[in-house]
């Protein structure tokens, strides 16, 4: 394993944190923490090219390889979201008074439930029904949605990822939790695939507006689809794409200027 840059970009803002995100994930980078006003950031020494992001305000640090997981380990505390459900590592103690329990190793991918935009896809999935239902989890990260799904009693889970780290390491913390029911595919669009009742897509709003009509398209007549990787700012944006493509919002959840919205087509409301 070769060395990794860690950039850091300061001042940046909360609004702002979500563009460069999306910015920076095309360039390669793989791994990203958001602070009050910073953004760390990382990528493989090899492929860091100083002049892509010379327009921002950074410091930059070589690190050498370590033991990331270890790291992780020593760093990682367990989500509990109410009495719904509980995020957790192997070497944490079960937790108790919770429906649901999901373990993962998240390694590089995105999503452990820390992220408030995990948070609330997780809360939505509370309160929609999933027994006997299709799912496409649409930027899967560690596989936590598809994995929740499944324990909700979802048939078949289609979950997409255009990243090696995250199908890789959602196919470990899918063992890890025995899912049976999921069908995890590398990829960065909705093509070829089949329609379903329920899309989950916690990505970034530059992926939602180029994939909205595809969305659409893929969804179940009386389906639902829940949105988020989203700052409150964005939602004119997202809600306009998706009328344009059919859909209306129906219900906003909101945590820390991170939103989450569900929508469902026209002719079911």
């Amino acid at each position: 394993m070769g060395n990794y840059i860690h950039i850091r970009f300061q001042p940046v803002n909360k609004t702002d944190q979500e563009i460069l995100i999306a910015r920076l994930f095309e360039l390669g980078y793989e791994g990203f923490e958001e602070g009050p006003n910073y953004l760390s950031a990382y990528i493989p020494e090899s492929q860091f090219i100083e002049q892509a992001i010379s327009q921002y305000t950074f410091s930059k640090e070589v690190i050498a390889p370590r033991n990331w997981n270890a790291e992780w380990e020593q760093n990682f505390q367990p989500v509990v979201i109410g009495r719904f459900c509980a995020i957790r590592a192997h070497f944490h103690e079960p937790i108790a008074n919770v429906q649901h329990e999901i373990i993962i190793t998240p390694k590089m991918s995105f999503g452990t439930g820390h992220h408030a935009t995990t948070h609330l896809m997780v809360e939505a999935m509370e309160h929609q029904p999933f027994a006997g239902k299709t799912v496409l989890d649409f930027g899967t990260g560690t596989g936590i949605l598809a994995i929740l799904a499944e324990k909700l009693g979802a048939r078949a889970i289609t979950a997409i990822d255009n990243d090696d780290w995250s199908i890789e390491n959602a196919a470990e913390n899918s063992q890890l939790n025995h899912c049976s029911n999921i069908h995890l595919q590398k990829a960065d669009s909705l093509h070829n695939l089949a329609v379903y009742d329920i899309i989950l897509a916690n990505i970034n709003k530059h992926v939602l507006l180029g994939n909205m009509a595809e969305i659409r398209q893929h969804l179940a007549g009386d389906g639902v689809v829940y949105l988020s990787g989203l700052l409150s700012g964005d939602q004119p944006d997202i809600e306009a794409a998706v009328n344009k493509a059919g859909m209306q919002l129906v219900e906003r959840k909101e945590k820390d200027n991170w939103i989450c919205l569900t929508c469902k087509n026209f002719s079911t409301q």
